[in-house]
């Protein structure tokens, strides 16, 4: 049976000797059989925490005009704030609204890659309306940064390789590496004006971020509301709450660490519902750890006796591939940052048609080849598997 909870893992264990092949072994089993993961006793300042959670909150409540002025579409960078109903998952749209930013960067030189336009400086909201927004989010990238650095290591040393086993996916200068968050808000159900089903049946439902599964090696997300919404989906189709815990950080292994382990590391389909009626509006803030944007589709040598492992695991358990879309193939691009940036277009394509008009209509191009195969496969016998379709793309 594929997993029916998420695991809770204590990272003061990784940093004591006695109790470190322990915890090593407890992370192993997460990697390869679930892929989403609750850490607890990060060593982040837990004063820090309740700054990011206030001012996060803060900011949707500025007023329209100042969260326009500083609107995704504005620049080339993808960072910057998503109105409600801004951003498209499993060809559907999602119920929230957003602000992105990342590790500082200046503007890319002239003839620069399109993927180094994702380098770029933050769009901060004004600080006479917010004036701790840009510290406190700044020292929580810095942190966070150093903690999914932290985090890969562990996670190379849980698959008995050197714990320096991916240091060639990242910059070699900590300074250059571009890492990214974002502040995210779902409505509730009222607020969305959702119709009631009649009569009170049926289950009410929309789509906060429809499924999918993040890019890159690891996300680290700060439920910042205690509203469930997260769920995880397991090998049988099974949607798994993941609800919010006090002094936790969800972790979700994303498709690139799955593709340059030789799939030992999952990946899992997730996504989010928006509130009940009457709950208000939930929070998140998931952090991105970032690669380098020249990084090849290289792979990482597994010891032969984990993969073994990982196939036995699928055999036992009925493991089934999914319809979510998997980018991160060697041969599609050449490097992890134009995966990216794919991405990034194609969550984002109010963005994409203004500053890269040419990709967009490839988007296009795509999204109506895709529906003509799915019209000609709707005619055909279909799988029993449940279906989870969507770009991949990074959310919570």
């Amino acid at each position: 049976m594929s997993f029916a909870s998420i695991p809770i893992l204590d990272l003061s264990l990784s940093r004591d000797p006695e109790t470190k092949h322990a915890f090593l072994a407890d992370l192993r089993r997460a990697l390869l059989e679930v892929g989403f993961l609750y850490i607890s006793n990060t060593g982040i300042d837990p004063a820090l925490i309740e700054q990011v959670i206030r001012n996060g909150k803060a900011f949707f409540d500025l007023p329209e005009a100042a969260k326009m002025a500083v609107q995704m579409k504005n620049a080339k960078s993808f960072l910057g704030y998503n109105v409600l109903g801004g951003e498209i998952t499993a060809k559907k749209v999602d119920w929230r609204e957003q602000i992105d930013i990342s590790t500082e960067h200046a503007l890319p030189e002239d003839g620069a890659p399109l993927h180094y336009n994702l380098r770029a400086p933050n769009l901060w909201p004004s600080p006479d309306l917010l004036p701790e927004f840009r510290p406190i989010f700044t020292e929580y990238i810095k942190q966070m940064s150093v903690l999914s650095m932290n985090f890969t290591s562990l996670i190379a040393e849980a698959l008995e390789l050197p714990a320096t086993a991916f240091d060639q996916f990242f910059e070699k200068d900590p300074k250059d590496q571009q890492h990214k968050l974002k502040i995210v808000r779902y409505p509730d159900l009222d607020e969305l004006k959702v119709p009631r089903s009649e009569n009170g049946s049926g289950l009410e439902q929309a789509q906060g971020v429809g499924p999918h599964k993040d890019s890159m090696l690891t996300s680290y997300l700060l439920q910042a509301s205690h509203h469930r919404g997260l769920q995880a989906q397991n090998l049988q189709g099974r949607w798994v709450d993941c609800p919010p815990k006090d002094g936790t950080l969800v972790v979700a292994i994303g498709q690139g660490m799955e593709a340059i382990t030789h799939g030992a590391c999952s990946s899992t389909t997730h996504r989010v519902l928006a509130p009940a009626r009457g709950q208000g509006s939930r929070f998140s803030i998931p952090f991105f750890q970032g690669v380098s944007s020249d990084a090849n589709f290289e792979y990482v040598q597994i010891p032969q006796h984990i993969l073994e492992e990982k196939r036995r695991w699928l055999d036992g358990n009925g493991g089934r591939s999914d319809d979510v879309e998997f980018t991160f193939v060697k041969g599609r691009f050449q490097r992890l940052g134009e995966a990216t940036f794919w991405n990034r277009c194609k969550s984002h394509e109010d963005v994409a048609e203004r500053w890269y008009p040419d990709i967009w209509r490839k988007i296009q191009e795509e999204k109506k080849a895709g529906a003509a195969t799915a019209s000609q496969n709707a005619e055909k016998p279909q799988n029993t598997a449940p279906p989870t379709q969507g770009a991949a793309i990074e959310a919570h």
